[in-house]
């Protein structure tokens, strides 16, 4: 059974989280941390799975997505920047933590959310969650960061922060579609099932045209992960799975993926594991094959956590 409910915000307005509980008792705790330009009713097949595991699963709309753009609220910015949009997720995290204190607990970020979920593993190596899984992210080469930084800071300043970008749009998300063979849209690059690609295209709270700011803030929260001392604050025993699709081009169709799971292992990291899935686009949770991936996942943690 799915659960609304509301709670503030580090930066502005109030914080829509959905809570998907078992109809048996609840084994362990899952956090879904989702992507850019979604919001989290999206994930509601993937809780609705692990429901049937025993899985209490709970998840946030970000500030500027989903029910949480109100109040002061914009669509696709983050009021506070980066690391005051993480704080939000892991408030939900320390809450949740509270409510099950004696559940393992899962970390699960997405696209965007995977970087905000390896923030949370350096900030808070202390945090007490007991496994993470890192799908569809990326490893950027830091002078590419750095200019894509100078190009939104310079739209910034020209037309502010709080207005979206078609420009930084282009510049980030243009080439994605690149390898798909007679693309019907230009949001293919997401899943082969077209059904998905469909009801991402038709819902307003999907696809919208980010914010300078929060263009800005993404890139300097991946450029803050992939900093050596970020990777070194890192719990070192902590069970990582990698997991992406190798036509993602936001992992650079796999080589992405695989470089940040070795970062992970070089600076320390004791269980890391990368599945990358042939063929798969960026979205492997809404995948033609998402009940592998289902599988997998719930596998590995069963291997890894205690329930």
């Amino acid at each position: 059974m799915r659960t609304d409910f509301y709670y503030e915000s580090k930066g502005a307005g109030k914080i829509h989280g959905c809570r998907w509980m078992p109809e048996q008792p609840p084994v362990a705790v899952l956090q879904i941390i989702h992507g850019i330009a979604e919001f989290v009713e999206r994930y509601d097949d993937f809780a609705r799975y692990l429901n049937r595991l025993g899985y209490v699963v709970v998840a946030e709309d970000h500030m500027g997505h989903g029910k949480s753009i109100n109040g002061k609220g914009i669509q696709g910015y983050f009021h506070g920047g980066w690391f005051t949009a993480v704080e939000d997720s892991y408030q939900l995290l320390q809450t949740t933590r509270q409510e099950f204190p004696n559940l393992p607990y899962v970390l699960f970020g997405h696209s965007m959310g995977s970087f905000m979920t390896r923030t949370i593993l350096s900030k808070y190596p202390d945090s007490g969650i007991s496994a993470a899984i890192i799908c569809g992210t990326g490893w950027q080469p830091r002078a590419i960061l750095n200019t894509g930084i100078a190009a939104c800071e310079a739209v910034c300043k020209i037309q502010g922060e709080q207005k979206p970008s078609k420009a930084l749009e282009k510049l980030v998300f243009s080439n994605y579609n690149q390898k798909v063979e007679h693309p019907r849209t230009a949001y293919d690059w997401l899943t082969r099932d077209s059904r998905i690609v469909d009801e991402y295209l038709a819902h307003p709270l999907c696809g919208f045209t980010p914010t300078g700011g929060l263009m800005r803030e993404l890139l300097r929260g991946i450029r803050f992960v992939q900093e050596p001392s970020s990777l070194s604050a890192m719990k070192k025993d902590l069970p990582v799975l990698f997991i992406a699709g190798g036509d993602d081009p936001v992992g650079s169709y796999g080589k992405g993926v695989l470089k940040a799971a070795d970062a992970f292992r070089k600076t320390g990291m004791q269980d890391v594991n990368c599945k990358i899935y042939p063929l798969g686009r960026h979205e492997i949770l809404n995948e033609i094959n998402r009940e592998e991936v289902y599988h997998d996942v719930s596998s590995w943690l069963e291997q890894k956590i205690s329930i």
